[in-house]
């Protein structure tokens, strides 16, 4: 099994989320889980793949040539796949990876977690997507999730695919008991 872990380039201002990303690390090498990621050496990303490694587990790389030329990619990988875009980067982490976690991030981040979880509500994959809500990073980002479900715009059901955990070990337990819902995203008139 791998996951692919979306996160922050930086390690943020609250230490617990460095803590968190190293802690997932040693989580994912002590299940046996090889971990796909975005290839950088800095922030959570340099911290959670240091991790795996220093745990004796396997971590895959996926970063576009330009920012392997600007010296962020690390150099300690079980294996780097370089790639001309970041188009090219996100479908071949997805192809790699049996489910997704985003740690706290930034833009990019968010933009990876919802678009992998979109394309699980569409039924392109049946992989898990999980949030590792860290110090309560994504606390307001769950209460809005909820409010939008309460508007009408997700369906309960949908918004249930989004796993949600504080703690890596139990985030590995919820993702590997996973079972995708058997719904069609298309909802018919009348029904929330």
């Amino acid at each position: 099994m791998r996951l692919c872990v979306f996160c922050g380039s930086n390690a943020g201002q609250d230490p617990v989320y460095l803590d968190t990303a190293r802690a997932l690390g040693e989580a994912l090498a002590a299940s046996g889980i090889g971990l796909v990621y975005g290839g950088a050496s800095v922030g959570l990303m340099g911290a959670v793949a240091d991790a795996v490694l220093a745990k004796g587990g396997t971590v895959i790389g996926v970063m576009p040539q330009a920012l392997v030329d600007k010296e962020i990619a690390h150099k300690g990988l079980s294996d780097l796949r370089v790639v001309g875009s970041m188009h090219e980067r996100k479908a071949l982490m997805a192809e790699l990876a049996d489910g997704f976690i985003a740690l706290p991030g930034g833009l990019g981040t968010f933009e990876e977690l919802f678009e992998v979880w979109t394309w699980a509500q569409l039924g392109y994959h049946r992989k898990p997507c999980a949030l590792l809500n860290a110090g309560g990073f994504y606390d307001k980002l769950t209460d809005f999730l909820d409010d939008v479900v309460e508007r009408g715009f997700v369906k309960p059901i949908h918004r249930a695919m989004l796993i949600v955990e504080s703690e890596p070990v139990a985030l590995i337990e919820a993702i590997r008991a996973y079972e995708p819902p058997k719904v069609d995203k298309w909802i018919k008139a009348g029904e929330r």
